[in-house]
């Protein structure tokens, strides 16, 4: 599961602000699934979402191994 989440922060990283469906879209999840891995992100303080529905990385420094 730490691979997906990686791969979402990841991915919302490279693209820039992204909304929900396009993430759910990307990585073929459900609605809910990609819920829970924003809640995850979003705990850990490296997402943000601006507006409802759309997602961004936040100024937190972190090293991807």
């Amino acid at each position: 599961m730490l691979n997906r989440v990686k791969s979402v922060y990841l991915f919302i990283r490279r693209q820039g602000p992204v909304t929900t469906k396009e993430l759910v879209e990307e990585f073929d999840m459900t609605q809910r699934t990609m819920q829970r891995d924003l809640n995850i992100l979003t705990y850990n303080n490296l997402v943000r979402s601006p507006r409802r529905g759309q997602w961004a990385v936040t100024e937190k420094k972190v090293r991807v191994s």
